[in-house]
């Protein structure tokens, strides 16, 4: 059984992966002075029996690094994951927060410089002390002369969105998750042909959501995801992937995906939310949320199938 969870803390983005390993990973960090106590609580509890804990950040816009400085002070960070970049904030939009991130980023002992295909132990690679997070990278290529330009535009001080990383997330025989961080469509469509993105269980929709956002055709058929989860970008900038599952995380709050197995057993923040297209296994309430309905994996739905047709 491995736990991720999308915490609702408005327009920006956390996440965490308590893996079915000794691993534990935080994604992004977006907290202010009401919830970081709770919300680091709560990450110190889950991690407690872990013996690694790793930090992807997937770009520095606020939203995904407030509150870092009060993370790393109360869970000194020491596996730092990102993108090898010198972006840079206009004096106004320079916070401490972002003074961490530099700080984390430029740490040669910390700071691991995500690519295309890395590998670092126990991120996606095993060993006879522990077994790895099934974490992989599948975007960037550090060659391209569009991510090139997309590093330039961020070290002078532009908007870093398209500097994120695409992460994939993996459990044996089941879940199969992806993240984009801020990639918006227009740089979607300049490096489309690049890469080929795996089939998927949940995505992640990249930009909290937003039309900005918007996952491209070529990469939405490749993935085929089961489910979208669409962030918390005000309401009238989002997209809302017709002919998709979808999960609004405005309306739905917080949300926990329990994997197990061939399942998904999803709880929610808000009782009174629903949706019609998972199953209802009548699970009882847990992981401080409502028990909102099962989705089953396509490893799950594959093997019954040649199951079906062995028969």
């Amino acid at each position: 059984m491995s736990i991720i969870k999308s915490f609702s803390i408005g327009n920006g983005d956390m996440f965490y992966i308590k893996h079915n390993s000794d691993n534990f990973t935080i994604i992004d960090c977006c907290m202010c002075e009401d919830d970081e106590e709770s919300i680091v609580d709560e990450l110190k509890t889950e991690s407690n029996d872990k013996g690694i804990t790793r930090f992807i950040s997937t770009h520095p816009d606020d939203d995904h690094i407030a509150g870092l400085t009060y993370l790393h002070e109360e869970m000194p960070i020491r596996n730092f994951y990102t993108v090898k970049n010198s972006a840079a904030k206009k004096p106004e939009c320079w916070t401490e927060d972002f003074d961490t991130y530099c700080e984390l980023r430029d740490d040669a002992k910390k700071a691991f410089y995500l690519e295309r295909g890395c590998t670092r132990r126990w991120m996606n690679e095993s060993n006879e002390e522990r077994t790895s997070s099934g974490i992989n990278v599948r975007w960037p290529i550090l060659g391209n002369s569009d991510y090139k330009e997309a590093l330039t535009s961020a070290a002078e001080g532009e908007s870093p969105n398209n500097i994120s990383p695409i992460v994939t997330y993996s459990l044996n025989e089941g879940a199969e998750v992806t993240w984009m961080g801020d990639l918006e469509s227009s740089f979607q469509e300049k490096i489309k042909a690049t890469i080929s993105l795996p089939s998927v269980d949940v995505l992640f929709a990249p930009h909290h959501g937003r039309d900005s956002g918007k996952v491209v055709q070529k990469w939405l058929e490749e993935m085929s995801p089961n489910l979208i989860v669409i962030g918390e970008a005000p309401s009238e900038h989002l997209c809302y992937y017709a002919g998709y599952a979808c999960i609004t995380q405005n309306s739905a709050g917080a949300i926990t995906f329990d994997c197990t197995g061939s399942k998904i057993h999803i709880y929610v923040e808000n009782e009174d939310y629903s949706v019609e297209f998972l199953k209802n296994e009548n699970l009882p309430n847990s992981f401080g949320g409502y028990y909102l309905g099962t989705l089953f994996t396509k490893a799950a739905t594959a093997k019954r199938a040649a199951s079906v047709a062995a028969s």
